[in-house]
């Protein structure tokens, strides 16, 4: 599975909260954007978070260096409450690929893949996310075609 970081899907954390039936307080270090981390699954949360104690929440799993992972209600609601201590990401939805078909499409170099970096994660704008995770890899996504060319 995999989760989409650069897509806002149009809604606040204060009108998921609203859905939820979750009181929500406003406070400057939340997360106002909730993105669509893929097709799969859209009613259910995910928050990826950085935290210095992994089990804060009963389904909390480290996914990367300085990056975690939570499907637990738990953690949306202390982001609700302003109680998170941490930078995080709500996602609704996560990518999905059946046995063997994310291997093959990245054997048809079909993606770009570097390694996970929380400063992108959590210290850019989601607009900015692809470019500077390609930049990593040495790419400027502005200068790729879509279009294939004929040697």
């Amino acid at each position: 599975m995999g989760l989409v970081v650069n897509r806002p899907v149009g809604i606040t954390l204060s009108d998921l909260c609203d859905h939820l039936n979750l009181p929500c307080i406003s406070n400057e270090n939340q997360q106002d954007e909730i993105f669509s981390g893929g097709p799969v699954k859209p009613e259910r949360g995910y928050v990826l978070h950085r935290s210095s104690d992994p089990f804060e929440w009963p389904s909390s799993h480290c996914v990367a260096e300085e990056i975690f992972l939570s499907t637990s209600v738990d953690a949306i609601e202390a982001a609700a409450e302003g109680r998170f201590k941490h930078e995080y990401l709500i996602a609704l939805g996560c990518a999905g690929w059946s046995p063997g078909q994310l291997e093959q499409e990245i054997s048809d170099n079909v993606w770009l893949s570097c390694p996970a970096n929380s400063d992108i994660l959590f210290g850019i704008p989601a607009g900015d996310r692809l470019q500077a995770a390609a930049s990593i890899l040495g790419i400027n996504l502005d200068l790729l075609t879509a279009h294939p060319g004929h040697a």
